[in-house]
């Protein structure tokens, strides 16, 4: 066992994992962070997509021993002081999710994409969620989320 610290969602996170345990695995086993859903585990649907120092990243594909003092935000990170975070709510109000398995990842992945281009336009928003596989949604609903949360920045 190695013992390392994370800061997860502004907490700091002292635990111990195995060396080959993923990032996923120990956000979900060690520091509670249940939101990162695992789905294929080999990088390619992003459901456990996370933000590693402000940087999208699949979990499935990172040792968490890798990520020694590097600051983690997670769903759970998003929703401040008992208020959804934009995006959440645009997901809700859009209906963009259903099964709301791949929900988690595709939030994380549109709260880093906004954050930097909230001008974007819907042909970048679709390029940024062909990266996530949905199998309920149809993806439109999810560019439609994407939009409303991007325009309610402005």
């Amino acid at each position: 066992m190695t013992r390392l610290a994370l800061t997860v969602n502004g907490e700091r996170h002292v635990i111990d994992v195995e060396a080959r345990h993923t990032l996923a695995d120990a956000l979900r086993e060690r520091c509670g962070k249940t939101g990162t859903n695992l789905g294929c585990e080999h990088g390619v649907c992003g459901a456990c997509t996370v933000l590693v120092d402000g940087e999208p990243a699949r979990a499935c594909l990172l040792f968490a021993v890798q990520l020694e003092g590097k600051s983690i935000r997670t769903v759970e990170g998003l929703a401040q002081d008992g208020r959804l975070h934009e995006l959440q709510r645009a997901f809700m109000e859009h209906h963009a999710l259903q099964c709301g398995y791949c929900t988690p990842g595709f939030l994380m992945l549109a709260a880093w994409f906004i954050e930097r281009y909230p001008q974007a336009d819907d042909e970048q928003i679709r390029e940024l969620v062909a990266s996530n596989l949905c199998r309920c949604t149809g993806y439109q609903n999810i560019v439609r989320a994407i939009r409303a949360a991007a325009d309610r920045r402005r």
